[in-house]
């Protein structure tokens, strides 16, 4: 049934604890249990008390190979199961190969000295068993001693080593800590300089599109020019128009003048027809002259259109020239706050430089105490591993002077148990020869009280033979604890130079943190110079514009004069016009001036 329970669990994988107390396993069972520590993989306590498996040698030996191949059992019960010397050392070779059994119980077997020594023998190669129970097995105290000791070692190896592997999770911990914290501030540095390109992209943008507006409003006081342009040459060309009929009347005037001489000294005698004639004439002259009036005061008109537009103009220049000028001092504003941001930007550039250098010395100052902190636990751990070196010494001294009064005692306890062996047998003797002479009846209880006797004798030669044995011990305890001393040495040495490499390690992170920082500082550095580049390009295409705009102005000026000069010169054409109507006008009529003649 065992078999078969067994086989089952070969293959699971969520039983963690077995218990089998008490169920008379033999060599299958033995066998079904070595093959179920070879194959199962999740138990991980196994309780067999009172199972009698040292008995069958062949099926514990079997069980001994599969414990030696498991590596995940750590807890195993063998108590009451008559384990003697052999299973002992089986169980010995056992925990040398097994690197996972934490505690183990055999009480209550027959291990005695030979099996206390192989388990002790085997502590030596085996650091991670923590508790090893051998009560009621006849196993002398000096190896229960010895025993305690290499388990208190073991505690004290595994408390060292989990106290190591704590210091370097926290170092561990902290570069990590450090790492993100410098990726951070990397992060920040790039957010920083991305915030600051789409600012200045976003401020080449707006300068653009305003020197774009600027631009369109010169394209629109250009066409308004060029419309004013084709209005004067259209004024120009109506004066001329009017200019060509002022001389058409003119030299019609002077063809009528001619003709009346002509008539006046051809004539004469016809002189009132000529003057009907002359009437008639007079009369078209008059219609004529009030024609010309009327267009000359059209014309006046036209000027005075002229004139109100001409005014237009001016106040739409001097608008212009005041947006100009309003849009040349916002542009300078707004190059005077962005130089006030650059110069405000390159300060909080420099204070966060400063801020991630004092960091930086921070945490150099934080490592280097961290590592004098961790060099003075160091030295306080060597000078505790000193002191109990010192001690131990004396307890080997004391030891030997223990040992050579142990043996002194030994022996007189060998002398006086001979002695006192060879007077109890005497007397035993005689009373079971009294016994035997007197009680016939009662043979089964004089056997069973000769076996007792036997049983006495045998105590007292193991006895004799255990204080040999004890004798012998304490020799290769101090052996064995000059072998210990040694191994602490070595470990010793070998834990200072783990530490020596973890700090030379932590040294070189320190070193390349310091590099990185380095490169960060060059990329700044590259960043700045390319800042200046840029508000270096800024400006200079600043004062393009302004050029441009100045280039710009005196254009307009230059076309304002020619206005104004186009408009003098057209003022003296009306004058001209003016004083030749009115001359005209004013001029003596025709009867006073052949009246005359």
């Amino acid at each position: 049934g065992v078999k078969l329970l067994l086989h089952g669990l070969c293959s699971n994988t969520t039983v963690k604890s077995l218990d089998l107390k008490g169920n008379n396993l033999r060599t299958m069972g033995a066998e079904a249990l070595g093959k179920l520590l070879r194959q199962n993989k999740s138990i991980r306590s196994l309780t067999l008390e009172w199972n009698s498996l040292g008995m069958w040698e062949e099926g514990f030996s079997f069980f001994c190979q599969g414990l030696a191949a498991n590596n995940f059992l750590q807890r195993l019960d063998l108590r009451n199961n008559q384990i003697n010397h052999q299973g002992a050392g089986e169980l010995a070779v056992a925990l040398t190969q097994n690197a996972c059994l934490q505690e183990l119980d055999l009480r209550w077997n027959n291990i005695g000295l030979l099996g206390g020594r192989a388990l002790l023998n085997c502590l030596h190669r085996n650091k991670t068993l923590k508790r090893l129970e051998l009560a009621g097995n006849n196993v002398p105290g000096d190896i229960l001693k010895a025993v305690e000791q290499a388990l208190d070692h073991n505690q004290d190896r595994e408390a060292i080593l989990s106290e190591a592997q704590n210091q370097v999770y926290i170092l561990n911990k902290e570069v990590l800590n450090l790492k993100d914290e410098k990726n951070k501030q990397f992060l920040d540095l790039m957010d920083t300089v991305d915030k600051q390109k789409e600012e200045k992209a976003k401020s080449e943008r707006m300068s653009a599109a305003r020197v774009s507006q600027l631009q369109e409003a010169l394209d629109e006081q250009h066409s308004i020019i060029n419309s004013l342009k084709a209005k004067l040459q259209m004024t120009e060309a109506a004066l001329a128009l009017s200019e060509q009929k002022v001389h058409n009347l003119g030299e019609l005037l002077n063809a009528m003048k001619q003709e009346q001489t002509s008539v006046a000294e051809c004539h004469f005698r016809e002189l009132q027809q000529q003057k009907q004639e002359s009437a008639d004439r007079e009369g078209k002259l008059l219609h004529d002259l009030s024609a010309a009036s009327e267009k000359n005061l059209l014309l006046r008109s036209q000027v005075d259109e002229l004139e109100r537009k001409c005014k237009v103009q001016q106040d739409q220049l001097f608008q212009v020239k005041q947006d100009l000028a309003n849009t040349t001092a916002e542009l300078k504003l707004r190059a005077v706050q962005a130089e006030e941001r650059l110069e405000m930007e390159k300060r909080r550039f420099k204070q966060s430089l400063e801020d991630m250098e004092s960091l930086r010395v921070k945490e150099v100052d934080h490592m280097t105490q961290h590592i004098e902190a961790s060099e003075r636990s160091m030295q306080d751990r060597i000078q505790k591993l000193e002191t109990i070196r010192i001690s131990l010494e004396e307890e080997l001294s004391q030891v030997k002077a223990a040992a050579l009064a142990e043996r002194g005692q030994a022996e007189e306890e060998l002398i006086k148990a001979r002695s006192q062996a060879r007077l109890e047998e005497q007397q035993r003797l005689e009373h079971l020869k009294e016994k035997l002479r007197l009680m016939t009846e009662s043979r089964d209880e004089a056997q069973n009280c000769c076996l007792k006797q036997k049983e006495m004798v045998a105590e007292a030669q193991a006895r004799a033979k255990q204080l040999s044995l004890h004798a012998d011990g304490l020799r290769r305890r101090l052996e064995e604890l000059q072998q210990d001393l040694n191994s602490k040495e070595e470990e010793k040495v070998t834990e200072v130079n783990k530490v020596k490499v973890e700090l030379q390690e932590q040294i070189g992170h320190l070193e390349a943190e310091r590099t990185a920082q380095d490169g960060l500082r060059e990329k700044i550095a590259a960043l700045e110079r390319q800042l200046k580049a840029l508000s270096n390009n800024h400006r200079e295409a600043l004062l393009d514009k302004e050029g441009e705009i100045s280039l710009l102005l005196e254009k307009l000026r230059m076309k304002e004069a020619e206005i104004s000069r186009v408009r003098e010169e057209e003022a003296q054409r009306a004058s001209f016009l003016q004083n030749a109507i009115m001359a005209y006008v004013q001029g003596p009529p025709f009867g006073t001036q052949s009246s005359r003649k």
